[in-house]
């Protein structure tokens, strides 16, 4: 088996929670928690963090992160896709010479990811063949594309021609969101496809429990509330 990669990015800015990669949670900066979870996974051969910011950076090594290298500004904007990003990092790596036949992309944003997250995503990607594995958290019935409305020249009307059918949420299909606990995903897919899901991107389905991404001041303290719920970082 070849190398797998993880992969952390964090960038100094921040748009929606500002300094948030600079911020302790529960005591502990987000990389902390990032690379926790991939240094007890198992199955990550290496973890390393993608930043333009030298003070990110030094927290990334004194969690124990690789930083091999510092993202160029221009991979570093508010509307910075990450498909570039993780083709920065993977050629960046190999240009060292250690091959990565998985890329392992972890956000830090997603503090309540755990070792076991991260094992299932990979045993998923390699048992399944698919181009990759992306975490997913189910959307609430009243949430679902079937029920929703929307506005259109002042009246309201399903959001989708379908929807005229549905009149109870309990008959919405289910519906599903990327989460950003996990995605997993081949190196061929990167460069074959130049896509971070590829044509079959399988789904591995989360509980809401077990799923965060922090973006906004409320979701920070919703972190804080639950970090200190669940005690220390579970296999």
């Amino acid at each position: 088996m070849g190398h797998v990669l993880g992969l952390v990015p964090a960038r100094g800015a921040s748009k929606g929670l500002p300094r948030k990669n600079f911020r302790l949670l529960a005591g502990r900066p987000l990389v902390a928690y990032a690379a926790d979870a991939a240094g007890r996974s198992g199955v990550v051969d290496r973890v390393i963090l993608s930043t333009d910011s030298e003070a990110i950076a030094e927290l990334g090594r004194a969690a124990g992160l690789d930083v091999p290298f510092l993202r160029p500004a221009e991979l570093a904007g508010d509307e910075s896709p990450m498909l570039p990003v993780v083709e920065h990092a993977v050629a960046s790596i190999e240009g060292g010479g250690w091959p990565v036949e998985i890329v392992a992309l972890l956000q830090p944003t997603s503090p309540l990811r755990r070792p076991e997250h991260i094992r299932r995503a990979v045993e998923l990607l390699r048992e399944t063949g698919a181009d990759s594995v992306v975490s997913v958290v189910g959307v609430p019935p009243h949430f679902s594309p079937d029920y929703v409305m929307r506005v259109e020249e002042g009246r309201l009307v399903p959001f989708l021609p379908e929807g005229a059918r549905i009149t109870r949420r309990q008959d919405a299909r289910p519906a599903y969101v990327r989460d950003g606990t996990v995605y997993v995903l081949w190196r061929r897919t990167l460069s074959e496809q130049r896509s971070l899901y590829g044509r079959d991107c399988r789904p591995m389905v989360l509980p809401a429990s077990e799923s965060l991404s922090i973006d906004t001041a409320e979701d920070w303290a919703d972190a804080e509330r639950r970090i200190g719920d669940r005690g220390p970082i579970q296999p």
